[in-house]
């Protein structure tokens, strides 16, 4: 039993020993450990992410081929669509074009120079489910080069092809359209 405590003090001690040389090596001495993240290409925060290869097709298909004109709308407006797309409208665009679609949400009232487009006004109505697609898509960055030149933007909106998948996109389409226009 002596030979066993002895045995386990020793033990104790190196382990002790070995965690602290562990430790110096690593906080003090600051030895490089190889780190597979740091082989491959990135990007820095707030930085341009790199440009998508050429010839490249996304995982669920391309959505929009540049010079082919505008997409046109594969899924139905079913209730499921509309369904999602609701809930979708509601994570994503509520918060500026509010819950009627009509430029008035929360954050509004603070874009003093850049108001939300009111998405139930005649001119936007008009336009196509592809022109709504590539809006929701790539956003509308420049009012006086936006993909509706006739229709009056005050604002910027961002991107959501990073947010939403194709489908979803069309989902918000589809709901896009059911909503009233303002009287």
């Amino acid at each position: 039993m002596r030979l066993f405590k002895q045995l386990l003090v020793v033990f104790s001690v190196l382990a002790v020993l070995v965690a602290g040389l562990m430790i110096l090596s690593y906080d003090v001495i600051k030895i490089d450990w190889l780190v597979l993240m740091e082989l491959q290409e990135s990007f820095d925060d707030q930085e341009t992410p790199l440009a998508v290869p050429a010839r490249s097709i996304p995982v669920e298909g391309a959505a929009y081929l540049p010079g082919m004109g505008e997409p046109v709308n594969p899924v139905p407006a079913d209730e499921t669509s509309i369904a999602r797309g609701a809930e979708l409208y509601t994570i994503h665009c509520q918060m500026c074009h509010g819950a009627d679609g009509r430029g008035t949400g929360t954050i509004a009232a603070f874009l003093v120079k850049k108001k939300p487009a009111d998405l139930t006004s005649e001119a936007v109505r008009a336009k196509s489910d592809g022109s709504w697609f590539l809006a929701i898509s790539y956003g509308i960055s420049n009012p006086a080069n936006s993909l509706f030149p006739d229709v009056e933007f005050s604002g910027q909106m961002p991107a959501l092809n990073e947010n939403l998948t194709v489908r979803e996109r069309w989902d918000v389409v589809n709901y896009l359209r059911t909503l009233t226009p303002a009287e």
